[in-house]
């Protein structure tokens, strides 16, 4: 009875804690036998598309600008070649709930599959530097046996060749990081000249050293450990979420396989190659974990065992909880139709903000402490400050035109220069006839200016006394 309730406890030990570490709390390593199959495949026209994708986005330009720009220094982002200010910041909040609002509803309908096809991380460390490995070093085994080996000429060269490589493909995706942040232009000019772009060249260091460091030594960790995407998997997954699962109605109880045998036993073989080929060291066996990032790389191992001993393919597969435990077909529950309402409602409102924010905008104020002053006669001035974002790629000289009313706009200067994707100010007085002022706030309309292209309109009060006619 001890023996029995000692050996569920091992099969239960899992669960207390994460597969990369031991019951001391010491590192388990990793060493991921090189998957092969149909999903692997796949995977690598993803990873390629992808890779693409990241290494040619920085150099593409719409109207002079980067297709994709996140200068979080300068406080300015520009996506799809559109420029976000901090004024715009309320924009991303709203982009950040839809985002969130996304993601709830793909995991619930579909697991962790972004992380094991799209995620950078996952792409990176098993399409590339994983591959580079078992170029140098080779398979899982071969792994194994040269870390256990003494430090000779051999072990030297290939661990110092694969830290090479690794550290030189660091630096690449250093800089491609940097551009997405400052921009190609002046990525370049820090190359030509790194030693006036001090902090340029400083964030381009430590850029490489982190990425060096996780794809060479933290690796795994940084999906099981850092992403906050697979502790939340437990809250957004539910029964009728498609994940990659081992169907243990069929595949239980396990036993070996032998040829010629008439089997009681379940389908699983456990033959372990689902284990052997994991990148995070799970078992894929023992049910849903947060370790696993639905990469597939269990479902081709199993797949190719199946096939070898004549099975049914299958036996690991995506499928969700329902399904295995039941039959039940996918189907669109009620709480993924709510999500959908959610995050349609939520798009369209963000769609809406974003066509309608303007390439200059305009704010109009009457200069603080100062009151309205007669002109005359018969009219009344106030005096206005204006500052002028301007997003657009060329320089605007912005005159102030008054729309309504009996009356005339004076500026203080010839006219407002404002900088290409840059910011303005000036000043001007709003001079009106007093048959136009009926109250004691009257509300005016500007229209601003490039030349005779009008360019916006801005609303603001003109304040003055009360003409009545008597």
């Amino acid at each position: 009875m001890q023996a029995i309730d000692k050996k569920k406890e091992v099969n239960e030990s899992f669960r207390d804690r994460i597969a990369t570490v031991d019951a001391k709390g010491k590192r388990n390593w990793v060493y991921a036998q090189k998957p092969k199959g149909r999903l692997y495949n796949a995977r690598t026209i993803v990873s390629l598309f992808f890779f693409g994708i990241f290494m040619a986005l920085p150099f593409i330009y719409v109207n002079g600008r980067p297709l994709f720009l996140f200068n979080i220094p300068k406080a300015k982002f520009i996506i799809l070649g559109k420029v976000f200010w901090p004024q715009d910041f309320f924009i991303f909040g709203i982009t950040m709930v839809a985002f969130v609002v996304f993601i709830v509803l793909f995991t619930a309908a579909f697991g962790r599959l972004f992380c094991g096809w799209v995620c950078p991380q996952t792409n990176f460390m098993e399409m590339l530097f994983r591959r580079i490995e078992y170029a140098i070093e080779g398979d899982a085994p071969q792994q194994k046996a040269l870390a256990k080996s003494e430090w000779n000429s051999t072990k030297i060269v290939k661990k110092a060749l694969k830290h090479f490589v690794f550290y030189l493909i660091s630096f690449v995706i250093a800089n491609y990081f940097l551009a997405y942040i400052i921009g190609v232009e002046e990525l370049w000019a820090m190359m030509k000249s790194p030693f006036t772009n001090l902090g340029t060249l400083a964030g381009l260091i430590v850029f490489t050293y982190v990425f060096y460091a996780v794809y060479a030594f933290f690796r795994e960790q940084a999906c099981t450990v850092v992403c906050p995407y697979g502790r939340l998997q437990g809250v957004l997954l539910d029964k009728n979420s498609v994940v990659v699962a081992y169907d243990y109605k069929r595949g239980e109880t396990r036993a070996k396989f032998k040829k010629n045998e008439e089997r009681a036993a379940g389908d699983c073989i456990d033959c372990h190659q689902c284990v052997k080929v994991c990148p995070t060291g799970i078992d894929i066996r023992n049910g849903t974990q947060l370790e696993c990032i639905n990469c597939t790389a269990c479902i081709d191992a199993c797949d190719h065992m199946m096939e070898s001993v004549g099975f049914k393919k299958g036996l690991i597969r995506f499928a969700s909880e329902n399904n295995i435990a039941s039959g039940e077909k996918q189907h669109y529950t009620t709480r993924m139709k709510l999500y959908t309402v959610l995050l349609i409602g939520l798009l369209g409102l963000l769609g809406v903000m974003i066509f309608s924010l303007k390439d200059v905008k305009a704010t109009v104020i009457r200069t603080p402490g100062m009151l309205f002053q007669e002109v005359g006669k018969d009219s009344i001035s106030n005096l206005y400050n204006i500052k002028v974002v301007n997003k657009t790629m060329k320089p605007i000289p912005l005159t102030v035109k008054l729309e309504s009313g009996n009356g005339t706009v004076k500026m203080v200067g010839d006219f407002i220069h404002v900088q290409k994707e840059g910011q303005g100010a000036g000043a001007f007085f709003v001079i009106l006839n007093n048959q136009s002022i009926k109250e004691r706030k009257t509300e005016i309309k500007l229209g601003l200016y490039e030349g005779n292209r009008k360019i916006s309109d801005v609303t603001t009060n003109f304040l003055g006394p009360i003409y009545s006619g008597e």
